[in-house]
């Protein structure tokens, strides 16, 4: 037997009833009917998930680890179910729609912004994903209308034939997120080699991320010990001194982390949005492109690093940058270098002929690169 939602739902009403007859009532099925079920699951996952004692159903250590992960999964197919509905509601009475998928990125909140600003009669959704190759076939097969994602250097994506790309960033470089008071941290950028006794951690769902990571890591002459999760549990460890682990050049530092460069930036990615047709692109690149800009301006370092490195002890003091704001689909311009000197000018405006009131602070200097 394979487990289904029904059954995940049956178990989650056990235990929150902590009684079968009081799980069936709610569940409106009869009480043999669920003794025989929970019988079949616990046959399905090789052990007894309750325990059946005078005052009711306890569940065992086998049956708290299933529970662990079937309540999420009631939860997401509930909200699944209930957005779906919403959505299926909110087209039939003919309002636009603009569904976005994106992996992780801090130009999210300001993107959304300006895109509400600029198309106020849109619903707007958003789909987050880990796999960058799952959102593009999402938008390949009209499940998604707008793809924002990261290709990891070296892990090519899978671009669906037919889709429409627009670069961002040809090569943002990775930053490393570290103890605020680790030993690393004394220096303004960080070799490879001042982290060769520390574990690092990676999502190795995210696409490319670990086979990019080892090549650096490789290349270095390096290899530490390696812990597999998420990055908000990665967050967490980096905070406490138990790893370090990439990070974007977006990310802000705390009070018990520190984000710095890597010397040589020798893992980076492209960043990238895709579409069906031009038109969908032009329609939402503009906001994301000044989106993007402002959460590069709120991070300290990767300003540092754009604007050639002053204070921060960068040899070149000049990152290769590639991507001068003048890109047509698949074609890419030619490499342009970022000033040392970077003048101060306003901020893009989001709607004609001044941006909303509520769109948070102007960047203090336009951080794109311009030509020379």
């Amino acid at each position: 037997m394979e487990l289904e939602v029904r059954h995940l739902r049956a178990l989650c009403a056990i235990a929150d009833t902590g009684s079968l007859h009081k799980a069936a009532r709610q569940l409106g099925m009869s009480q043999p009917s669920l003794t025989t079920q929970l019988r079949r699951i616990e046959h399905a996952v090789g052990g007894q998930l309750f325990a059946r004692e005078r005052t009711g159903c306890r569940p065992t250590p086998l049956g708290r680890v299933v529970l662990s992960r079937a309540r999420p999964l009631v939860v997401e197919m509930r909200a699944l179910v209930t957005e779906a509905r919403a959505t299926a509601a909110r087209a039939d009475d003919g309002t636009p729609q603009l569904r976005i998928g994106s992996t992780a990125s801090r130009a999210i909140p300001g993107w959304l912004r300006r895109l509400r600003h600029r198309m106020p009669g849109t619903e707007t959704s958003l789909q987050m994903d880990v796999s960058a190759n799952a959102l593009l076939q999402m938008v390949a097969a009209g499940q998604l209308d707008i793809a924002f994602v990261h290709e990891v250097e070296g892990c090519p994506l899978r671009l669906p034939d037919g889709l429409r790309r627009r670069v961002l960033v040809d090569r943002e470089p990775q930053f490393v997120s570290l103890a605020a008071d680790h030993p690393a941290t004394r220096k303004d950028v960080v070799h490879l080699t001042d982290l060769a006794a520390d574990r690092w951690m990676v999502d190795p769902t995210v696409d490319g991320e670990w086979d990019g990571l080892q090549r650096v890591l490789r290349e270095a002459g390096l290899n530490p010990r390696v812990l597999h999760g998420d990055y908000l549990t990665a967050a967490t460890l980096v905070a406490t001194g138990e790893v370090v682990t990439v990070c974007q050049p977006t990310s802000v530092a705390r009070p018990d982390m520190a984000v710095r460069p890597l010397a040589g930036d020798p893992l980076g990615v492209r960043l990238l949005v895709a579409a069906r047709t031009t038109a969908e692109l032009d329609a939402v690149y503009g906001e994301l492109e000044a989106a993007y800009w402002e959460a590069a301006a709120e991070a300290p370092a990767y300003q540092d690093w754009l604007l050639g490195g002053r204070g921060s002890g960068r040899p070149s003091g000049r990152p290769d940058a590639r991507y001068d704001g003048r890109y047509d689909d698949d074609r890419v311009t030619a490499p342009v270098p970022i000033p040392v000197a970077i003048p101060v000018s306003a901020p893009t405006p989001v709607t004609a002929p001044a941006p909303p009131p509520d769109l948070g602070p102007a960047a203090s200097q336009d951080l794109r690169p311009t030509p020379l």
